[in-house]
């Protein structure tokens, strides 16, 4: 009498998870596709060991390079749990018919959030003021108020915005509900032309903004651009946000900036090393506000993230892999 066969289940593996979910999030949807194994980190040495079988791995930032992925022969699809890819080897696991799927768009308002978020504490200072009151300076002022120093007001200066994609035109309708100006500079004007937003050039981007706000992705091009010729041209009462890519800035040449007082203060989400193992020349800046990478990392944002990278395992299961960035798979099947 003839039986048939329970297909076999495929075994996914998530390489590093815990940034995406440290623990206030549910698994439970990728466990339902597949006999699942999560791990919080991955070692390079330990990375072949949990997905030398494995259909389908996850990975945020472990690297999976040619050698790893000689290393995993049954691999199928690479799920990458963010925006950037640049530690998959996209071109090999091309050649290899594996597709490489990331997600985009999961975390446009809380990187936008965090912009002004930056950018408030930059103008006004809120914890300097809550630690000063705690201290007693406002019980001994003789004055129903004070200010540890100048605050600007946000409505009628200029945000200036250097990449203008989703999460770049959050920021200007955020920038616009405050009152300010917006200017941005944009590879395709015409096409994501807005009422309130002006394009510029480059130079008349740094020259005009009050706030210059960075949102482009790196690239050869323009690693290091933000650096002392532009930041020499900026308003000495301006400031920096970076929460793009710690690459697009030259660091020691932002320091000498701030040093000089060529800049009124910075605000930075990302380091051109993260994490900063040996230390970051910024730390010790004048008006320079660091914060870890935690931009996009709202529970609503790694929500939408882990609900695409399940989308994207089921479209592969399905035969359909969506959001793929490795053409040389596409044209090869």
């Amino acid at each position: 009498m003839a039986t048939s066969k329970t297909p076999v289940r495929p075994k996914i593996v998530v390489l590093d998870g815990y940034t995406l979910n440290p623990g206030d999030l549910s698994w439970a949807k990728l466990r339902a596709l597949g006999r699942t194994s999560i791990y919080d980190h991955s070692t390079p040495e330990e990375i072949p060991v949990r997905a030398h079988d494995a259909d389908i791995i996850l990975a945020n930032k472990a690297v999976v390079d040619e050698g790893q992925l000689a290393r995993m022969p049954a691999l199928k699809c690479i799920c990458v749990t963010a925006s950037g890819y640049n530690n998959i080897d996209v071109e090999r696991a091309g050649a290899l018919n594996i597709p490489v799927c990331n997600a985009v768009g999961y975390g446009t308002d809380s990187v936008a959030q965090h912009v002004f978020a930056l950018l408030l504490e930059l103008t006004n200072k809120v914890q300097l003021h809550h630690q000063s009151v705690q201290e007693g300076q406002w019980s001994r002022n003789r004055d129903f108020c004070y200010t540890l120093g100048s605050i600007p007001e946000l409505a009628g200066k200029v945000m200036g915005i250097y990449g203008f994609g989703r999460i770049g035109q959050r920021v200007a309708d955020i920038a616009l509900a405050f009152g300010m100006e917006v200017l941005a500079t944009h590879r395709h004007p015409e096409r994501d032309a807005r009422p309130g937003v002006s394009f510029v050039p480059l130079e008349e981007l740094f020259e005009k903004s009050d706030v210059l706000s960075l949102h482009a992705p790196l690239t050869e091009e323009n690693a290091g651009i933000v650096n002392d010729r532009l930041l020499g041209s900026m308003k000495p009462t301006a400031y920096l946000i970076n929460t793009g890519r710690g690459g697009l800035i030259d660091e020691a040449a932002l320091k000498l900036a701030l040093q000089s007082a060529r800049l009124a203060g910075a605000a930075l989400d990302v380091l051109t090393e993260e994490p900063p193992r040996g230390g970051n020349t910024l730390f010790d800046a004048p008006n320079c506000i660091i914060t870890p990478h935690m931009a996009w990392a709202t529970r609503e944002a790694r929500q939408r993230l882990l609900d695409i990278t399940v989308e994207n395992v089921q479209a592969y299961l399905r035969g359909e892999p969506r959001n793929v960035v490795n053409t040389f798979y596409l044209t090869s099947s």
